[in-house]
């Protein structure tokens, strides 16, 4: 066979493998990561379930990790969110941590759930990004009122304006006074709330290059069967990564 021939053969089938693998890379991928050095969830398998499926309906590809060595930045460079589901305690080593801080500073998105406000406590860093830090909650799980102050937000546009759920509702320290805060827990609503009539439960910002999202719902099982809560989690990951 001519070698020009051979040549143009080959360049044409390598082409066509690129183009095929291009075609079948996901484009839109969230990490759901779910490591805890403190109090575990029994609600954390239940979440990664969930949080697989009502992505899968929109075409968003989840990958589900209680193993920190994912975070170098050349297995984030992958994902467009990274969703921290009930982390707690000291969970990622400097490496793992400046691989994060690379991941959002590129664009990536982050979206905390529950008790990823009660992790990595001597990070200021991640103080920052998550928003707040948890200080307590009331021994009963109870229900409560959410009060949604803005109804603009793509994860808190189709929420009542009174939210009536049960959760395990969290106190906060250390707010990060640039979120925004999208909704706030009404404390007349439920005994034992400690942050007064201003009390913030689901907030976002722009950050470092990326955007991160918090809620703090999420703490039992029954929470991820919530259809409202569901379309509040898909909504949050869709905005954190730019999703259309």
């Amino acid at each position: 066979m001519n070698r020009k021939i051979l040549n143009g053969a080959m360049l044409m089938l390598v082409m066509f493998i690129t183009q095929a693998a291009c075609a079948g890379k996901p484009e839109n991928k969230v990490l759901v990561f779910a490591k805890t050095q403190g109090f575990f969830h029994s609600s954390i398998p239940k979440g990664m379930i969930t949080l697989m499926n009502i992505c899968k309906q929109q075409g968003i590809v989840v990958d589900t990790s209680r193993d920190a060595s994912v975070f170098t930045i050349d297995k984030l460079m992958q994902y467009k969110v990274v969703v921290f589901l009930n982390t707690t305690g000291d969970i990622l080593n400097d490496e793992q941590q400046a691989a994060f801080q690379n991941f959002i500073r590129s664009g990536g998105g982050f979206v905390g759930i529950h008790a990823a406000t009660d992790t990595e406590y001597d990070w200021s860093w991640y103080n920052k990004l998550v928003g707040a830090y948890f200080l307590s909650h009331p021994p009963n799980q109870q229900v409560a009122v959410i009060k949604v102050a803005d109804k603009t937000h793509p994860a808190t546009e189709f929420l009542p304006d009174k939210w009536i759920r049960t959760d395990e509702w969290y106190d906060f320290k250390d707010l990060n006074p640039d979120v925004k805060v999208l909704a706030y827990l009404d404390e007349n609503s439920y005994k034992g709330g400690q942050n007064g009539e201003v009390h913030p439960f689901i907030w976002c910002h722009e950050f470092y290059g990326g955007r991160a999202f918090y809620t703090g719902a999420g703490h039992r099982e029954d929470n991820y069967d919530e259809l409202l809560l569901q379309k509040h989690f898909l909504a949050a990951i869709k905005w954190a990564g730019k999703i259309k």
